[in-house]
């Protein structure tokens, strides 16, 4: 059992983002969608003024690839989400951190090669087509309004943990400790039966 609280309570944040992401068909969608946003997100950051471009270090440039890798705030999000997960839950957390890492690279590299403009209308397109694709999963299927609408910042930094650790659950029963899902799942239950009840008696009030 965790006795972590606050910013690092995994339970806290992973049945606040699970009960707004409890249908299975919204789950997968988010599945497909959430990663692939991540890397979308990257590309348009890398169009962005970098804060360091390794070719102005020469001895540096050579390690870097023709300096497709450059510091700047994708790099400096890459890292914060990675240490934000590793803290998080160690295990799970370095899988999250290494995905992280490997979308940061993988899109500076294709950014590199498609240019600036190409590169900004491939990755709006991408998440426009992410988001499309997870809105319709709340409204066709969840029937509950995403998670960003109450909480922003913690559903932009849940999002792509919540999805690993699903996927980790139900594909290899990983818990992060022992009675970690029950307890999630009983949080999650009583988080959406009070959403419910306020819900109806909204609609008496109408």
């Amino acid at each position: 059992m965790s006795n972590r609280n606050g910013l690092l309570d995994l339970e806290k944040h992973f049945a606040f983002y699970g009960a707004y992401h409890n249908n299975h068909v919204n789950i997968i969608i988010h599945t497909l969608f959430v990663w692939p946003n991540v890397f979308a997100t990257l590309l348009c950051l890398y169009c962005t003024q970098p804060i360091l471009d390794p070719s102005q270090l020469g001895f540096i440039e050579a390690l870097t690839f023709d300096s497709a890798l450059r510091l700047d705030i994708g790099f400096i999000l890459t890292v914060i989400y990675a240490v934000f997960y590793i803290c998080l839950d160690k295990k799970s957390g370095v899988l999250a951190a290494l995905l992280c890492f490997s979308c940061w690279i993988g899109s500076s590299f294709l950014a590199a090669r498609l240019g600036h403009s190409l590169t900004l209308k491939v990755g709006v397109a991408s998440q426009l087509l992410c988001w499309t694709g997870q809105f319709l999963g709340h409204g066709l299927f969840e029937k509950r309004a995403p998670a960003l609408l109450d909480n922003l910042v913690q559903a932009f930094l849940m999002g792509p943990f919540f999805v690993l650790l699903e996927v980790m659950q139900s594909g290899f029963g990983y818990e992060p400790y022992p009675g970690f899902k029950a307890r999630v799942d009983c949080r999650i239950e009583n988080d959406i039966k009070e959403w419910r009840e306020e819900k109806q008696n909204k609609k008496k009030l109408m």
